[in-house]
């Protein structure tokens, strides 16, 4: 299919009604851009080739070979990989190539999780991770009626952003939702019914669940394999600089793959989120355009931003999570409308801010905090 938002396949994909199908979040319609559908391409001149897979990339013969033994010649590349999902079988989890036991990154990943949640009504659902996929999906196969418990190592939910004092209202509000939480152990193993579907998960602290679905979100890794050796690397990622040129220049990396110049916190760093995803694409093409056309563009200027959805929440972040916090509102997670926010501060300013329950006004404003830092001499 023709480039799609992932964040649908977490989100509205798998509402029991009015659910999220292509053409509808077709690239980049989430932040309000046109919807490219095949014919868009077409219409610009611009050549869609689908169902090919790039299996070598020799980037000082500008040429690329696919598996069915093509060759693509280019004068500049833009890398944009993204990420692929990693897999309990990558570990050797014993029984984790049982049927049922699910991942969502491709759209196919989210057809297959909906035949299953089909045929298993009323069934138990076990999600493994305490992340994005893992509260998105929870809350997903809550709404479609299975009985679910999610189960992470951490000592609390989304612990990559999160502090314990906001984590606190979301496993509050999953609890009250009736999602079994089993925080502090992980999946060591799985068995199987005869017919090769999952029929239990079993706990390192001991405990065994029943399972009719299993959905693993433990992270996902940059897809740079193909040019490994050919660019320079940094913390895991293709590093760029703030037009995202990689140290080859007629090569630039974009999204999950890049690691860039973060000009705010004048650090180098690798963002995985939609919203970089699309505006360092944009910066990228601005760069190579500005180039051709003798004209300078400014360096990307990114606040790193992250939200989610989910039953009736929707939270945004922006800025670095790092320093002290404090957390003002209503997190009681028994609130019939619970509104509540953090602030991070270092170096006696405001470097990060979080909001659950805003409006667009209030998410725009916190934005704006994050981006300027105010001072904050004192907690």
């Amino acid at each position: 299919v023709a480039p799609y938002e992932r964040p649908a396949l977490s989100k509205a994909y798998l509402f029991p009604e009015g659910a999220a199908r292509l053409p509808g979040f077709h690239v980049c319609v989430g932040s309000g851009g046109e919807r490219l559908l095949p014919e868009w391409y077409k219409e610009k001149g611009i050549e869609l080739i689908l169902s090919t897979e790039i299996v070598k990339a020799d980037l000082p013969a500008n040429t690329l070979v696919s598996a069915a033994g093509e060759t693509f010649k280019y004068q500049i590349l833009i890398i944009a990989t993204g990420s692929t999902v990693i897999k309990l079988t990558d570990f050797g989890v014993q029984g984790a190539d049982a049927k049922n036991i699910f991942y969502l990154r491709e759209i196919d990943d989210a057809d297959k999780l909906v035949e299953a949640i089909k045929a298993k009504k009323n069934g138990k659902a076990v999600i493994v991770g305490g992340g994005y996929i893992g509260l998105e999906l929870g809350a997903a196969l809550k709404i479609n009626n299975l009985d679910v418990s999610m189960v992470y190592p951490e000592p609390w939910c989304m612990p990559r952003l999160f502090t314990s004092g906001i984590a606190a209202f979301y496993e509050g509000y999953y609890a009250n939702k009736g999602i079994k939480i089993i925080k502090g152990t992980v999946a060591v193993g799985f068995t199987s019914h005869s017919n090769g579907e999952v029929k239990e998960v079993q706990l390192k602290d001991g405990r065994v669940l029943e399972a009719d679905i299993v959905v693993v979100g433990v992270g996902g890794r940059p897809l740079t394999a193909l040019f490994k050796g050919q660019v320079e690397e940094e913390t895991g990622g293709i590093k760029t600089d703030a037009f995202f040129k990689t140290s080859v220049p007629t090569v630039y990396a974009v999204g999950d793959v890049a690691t860039f110049p973060l000009k705010l916190y004048n650090e180098l760093r690798r963002v995985e989120h939609v919203d970089h995803a699309r505006k360092s694409a944009e910066q990228a093409v601005k760069a190579i355009k500005g180039l051709e056309k003798g004209q300078s563009v400014d360096e990307y200027d990114y606040l790193p931003y992250f939200y989610s959805r989910s039953f009736d929440l929707a939270w945004q972040f922006y800025g670095d999570n790092v320093g002290d916090t404090v957390l003002f509102g209503d997190n009681n997670p028994q609130s019939p409308k619970p509104k509540f926010g953090s602030y991070w501060i270092k170096d006696g300013k405001v470097v990060g801010a979080f909001l659950e329950g805003g409006s667009a006004e209030e998410n725009q404003a916190i934005a704006k905090v994050a981006k300027l830092q105010p001072k904050a001499e004192n907690l």
